[in-house]
């Protein structure tokens, strides 16, 4: 079996951010898809990586995955990875599983090693916004009437880029009391940073939201400093989550050695792929770490590529799902997954387990964002 041609596609689902889908074809009918992570501004980028490495994946056979990944990164990178690289690598490597999980007939966790479990939990996210303590409430209320159980949400007020003060700090601690307040104690908070604190707010905001019982306090401080991240999980008794950020194995070890966190977040579509997810899942292991991945992409090939590797590592946690982006899901894939009582079934299709119909695809053209002045984009945020 040979690689004929390497797409991409850019769509934007209407909000937020463009995503980026890409299809490997081979001469033996069989294609794949997977997705690669994108950001605002920054997805132009990674498809003209997967433009670049098209050109050495002709003709290779689509099943010698590992060895994909490893000369991307050591002969066509040079060994200087960043983002964009990992996340063109990262879609074509899910479109690779797709494929060798079609040929084989079977769903890639059994090539993995086979289900931990049948169904996958997930948390509800793009809910919130910058929203007051009252509609931060309401909208929480909205999730648990949709069947959630655990809701993900950024508490710090105003412009995404604010320096945190007293006066904010106060704000983002009542935030997190409204919520827990509307929901209850039987439904799981999740406390996003977003990397935007230093030690010292870090600690007052995580010590004063100790009280709400949160299900975990994600970035609080950047993981670049595996020492201060340390040093916030010493004196917070909240777990502490990091590793959106990181990509690879190799960007993981120094938190495994510091004991710089209790929950690992990679996200499958800018890590490096799916075995670099179960990798890192099986580092995590012996630490006591348990991975609830990040995602930050789409309810379909992202979502697809993270229930694959979820089934199939024995310390998963939780993972993500985007309610606002469900409905563009919903469109473009064939069989879309769906959610029951928060939780997602594992397929048992052969390949990551979901389709995507080209025609519906299309009707979501790229779009680019006006483009903003400095101070719009620190108002404003990513």
């Amino acid at each position: 079996m040979k690689i004929t041609a390497v797409d991409h596609f850019l769509a934007n689902p209407g909000r937020g951010k463009n995503l980026c889908f890409v299809k490997v074809q081979t001469d033996e009918g069989i294609h794949g898809w997977g997705e690669a992570y994108t950001q605002s501004d920054r997805d132009i980028q990674v498809t003209a990586h997967i433009d670049q490495l098209r050109r050495y994946l002709i003709g290779r056979d689509p099943r010698n995955i590992k060895h994909f990944v490893q000369w991307a990164y050591d002969d066509f990178a040079g060994r200087r990875g960043a983002m964009d690289l990992w996340c063109a690598v990262s879609g074509i490597e899910h479109a690779l599983w797709d494929i060798t999980g079609k040929a084989a007939g079977m769903p890639v966790h059994m090539l993995l090693g086979g289900a931990c479990r049948d169904r996958i939990r997930v948390y509800a996210n793009g809910w919130s916004g910058g929203a007051s303590p009252q509609e931060l409430a309401e909208r929480a209320q909205s999730v648990v009437e949709m069947g959630f159980t655990a809701m993900k949400f950024d508490p710090i007020p105003g412009p995404w880029r604010t320096f945190v003060g007293k006066d904010v700090e106060n704000a983002a601690i009542e935030n997190v009391r409204a919520v827990r307040e509307a929901v209850g104690w039987d439904v799981d908070i999740l406390v996003e940073m977003h990397r935007r604190l230093a030690p010292m707010h870090a600690r007052r905001i995580g010590r004063e939201i100790e009280r709400y019982r949160p299900f975990w306090y994600e970035e609080p401080v950047l993981a670049e400093n595996i020492d201060a991240l340390a040093a916030v999980r010493r004196d917070v008794n909240i777990p502490i989550v990091t590793g959106e950020e990181l990509y690879t194995k190799f960007e993981f070890r120094e938190v495994f050695e510091k004991q710089a966190a209790d929950i690992l977040n990679p996200d499958v579509c800018n890590v490096g792929g799916i075995l670099e997810l179960k990798e890192i899942a099986a580092m995590a292991e012996p630490y006591y770490v348990v991975v609830s991945p990040h995602n930050f992409n789409s309810t379909t090939l992202g979502l697809a590529a993270t229930i694959q590797v979820s089934a199939a590592i024995p310390n998963f946690l939780i993972t993500e799902y985007f309610v606002n982006l469900e409905d563009f899901g919903k469109d473009i894939a064939i069989e879309p997954f769906a959610v029951e009582n928060g939780y997602i079934r594992v397929p048992d299709t052969p390949g990551i387990g979901i389709d995507l119909d080209e025609e519906r695809l299309a009707a979501y053209p790229y779009r680019q964002f006006a483009p903003r002045s400095p101070l719009q984009y620190w108002e404003e945020g990513p």
